[in-house]
């Protein structure tokens, strides 16, 4: 028989997705993929309801509805400080996992080199390695999880083709600040090189920690590639529903890529979603408020088990430390979280290009009470100690 494509083998399947399938075989509160256990807003519902019965069934246009991508045009021109062309400078995806592949199969030939900061989310790897390019990584130092300039000064004398930035970043919950993205968009700039942003937690942030749009830097706008959704600001991650925004030309090429990828989003949840993205400032900050009193409980709960974790600045995920428990593989211990006192978690090693095995990622976006579940399911961890 011929072989298979060598594109696989250096990545196994998602760990996130498969400690959900874990986490669901234990019946262990899951901590691990991070999806939210609460209703969308009400307004979304009901416009999705309205939507199954109106003549929205077909294919949209490839590159987006109309309305979807005037409405998300109206809303990112306001916090991205300039105006956003809905027809030029916008394609709607499936889901932000979709834009980051076609962001990068647009701007990435086989054998180019991306930078990708070190933790990060799983896809970015993957995504480099199936567009042909070769990562460039580039670690993030605890507990700020600051990188330092030098070390990302030699990656660019590499010649990469682009950075990848997540910010706020999951799974280490940082935001970057103004002098650090400066210091990434001067070395972009330098070395001329493109900048790949995944944008989807720019809503979680965390006072006094705010979030800059890489875009809206000095002379960035014509060699960044914005990706975002809008999963994880309304509650929808089963919706799909994410974008590109970046100039003409690099969205004329990222319109090809989309098209045959997966020819377009789906129509009916673009008519709902139009919706959200309609709301006043005050939904977002009202998002902020929820997740940050999320993070209090949370955060406070483990400091009354006594387990070593991360404070995030953004996002809603959080590091927790397990030296203390005695485990040389990260995954082993996730496992017997689930099976023995019921929580799932991610392993911190699939999100590491270095030997990290003391690290678990544990998400909140979930309802107080499931929260409150998971942490009296915690308490009992020390039993899993070697």
């Amino acid at each position: 028989m011929p072989e298979l494509s060598k594109r696989t083998e250096t990545f196994t399947d998602s760990v996130i997705r498969r400690m959900t399938r874990i986490s669901n075989q234990y019946g262990a509160v899951n901590l691990s993929q991070g999806f939210p256990d609460f209703e969308p807003p009400r307004e979304l519902l009901d416009r999705l309801a309205e939507v199954s019965n109106e003549d929205f069934h077909q294919y949209s246009i490839t590159w987006g509805a109309q309305n979807f991508r005037e409405a998300l045009a109206e809303k990112q021109s306001r916090l991205m400080g300039r105006r956003i062309d809905p027809n030029a400078e916008i394609v709607v995806t499936c889901g932000s996992t979709e834009a980051m592949m076609a962001a990068m199969l647009t701007v990435a030939n086989p054998g180019d080199k991306v930078i990708v900061f070190s933790p990060f989310y799983e896809n970015y790897g993957a995504d480099t390695i199936l567009s042909g390019a070769e990562p460039i990584y580039v670690p993030l130092y605890p507990p700020e999880f600051n990188f330092d300039p030098n070390e990302l000064e030699a990656a660019f004398r590499q010649k990469p083709k682009a950075l990848i930035l997540c910010n706020p970043s999951n799974p280490c919950g940082k935001v970057f600040n103004y002098d650090e993205l400066k210091i990434i968009a001067d070395l972009a700039e330098k070395y001329d090189a493109f900048v790949i942003t995944d944008e989807v937690y720019e809503h979680i942030v965390y006072a006094p920690h705010k979030h800059t749009y890489f875009a809206s830097l000095p002379n960035m706008w014509e060699r960044t590639i914005s990706c975002s959704s809008l999963s994880k600001t309304y509650s929808i991650t089963g919706w799909r529903l994410g974008y590109i925004i970046a100039p003409p030309h690099i969205i004329d090429a990222a319109k090809k890529v989309h098209d045959f990828l997966t020819v377009g989003a789906a129509a009916p949840l673009q008519e709902a979603a139009v919706t959200g993205l309609r709301f006043g400032d005050h939904y977002y900050r009202q998002l902020a408020e929820k997740y940050t009193e999320k993070r209090d409980l949370f955060l406070k709960g483990l400091d009354d088990i006594g387990i070593a974790h991360t404070n995030p600045q953004g996002a809603y995920y959080v590091l927790l430390d397990i030296s203390e428990f005695g485990y040389e593989c990260d995954l082993d211990f996730c496992e017997k979280l689930a099976e023995k006192v019921g929580v799932g978690a991610v392993p911190g090693s699939s999100f590491f290009r270095e030997n990290v095995n003391h690290l678990i990622r544990l998400h909140f976006a979930k309802r107080n009470d499931t929260l409150n579940e998971a942490l009296n399911r915690l308490s009992d961890i020390y039993k899993l100690r070697k």
